[in-house]
């Protein structure tokens, strides 16, 4: 009984004094739109560090008491530590705004008026100078067609073909 419990517990006791950092970027080509269409999932509350250290302000991301200001932080933020390339060329994402769902924060950018492509190059260090451990789990779909790779801290570097 003993070791079934510290098979058990033990995973939940050390989630809990060494939680977990995980993003989670989606990037879809829309070909109906021609618009790259990026989401990053980022729990609010590593975010909202970020954007306190980053920008040496208070900051409540959820209930923002100046919701412009902080939308130009969360831009700023990940058009910094988010670089897209298509066929070579580097991409600039404009961002759409942000949405929190449960413990998280979802990002939206697009970048309209795109021809479709044969290759993706991404950089994502998003979070990496907070937290050692940190990873990103990065979804590609183009043409219906889906490619994933994780990367963690320090690998930013991902490169996907179609």
């Amino acid at each position: 009984m003993g070791v079934f419990l510290c098979k058990w517990l033990l995973p939940v006791w050390m989630s809990a004094v060494h939680p977990f950092y995980l993003s989670v970027t989606e990037i879809r080509y829309n070909g109906q739109r021609q618009a790259l269409e990026v989401s990053c999932r980022i729990f609010s509350d590593d975010l909202e560090n970020a954007l306190k250290k980053y920008n040496h302000v208070t900051l409540d991301i959820i209930r923002p008491k100046d919701r412009p200001a902080a939308d130009s932080m969360v831009s700023r933020y990940i058009r910094q530590h988010l670089h897209i390339k298509a066929d070579g060329k580097p991409l600039s994402l404009q961002y759409l705004g942000y949405r929190i769902e449960d413990d998280a924060t979802w990002c939206f950018l697009e970048v309209p008026a795109l021809k479709p492509l044969k290759q993706l190059d991404l950089q994502n260090d998003i979070l990496y100078a907070e937290h050692d451990t940190q990873s990103h789990m990065i979804h590609v779909i183009v043409q219906d067609k889906r490619q994933s790779t994780k990367l963690d801290n320090p690998k930013a570097e991902a490169s996907f073909r179609f």
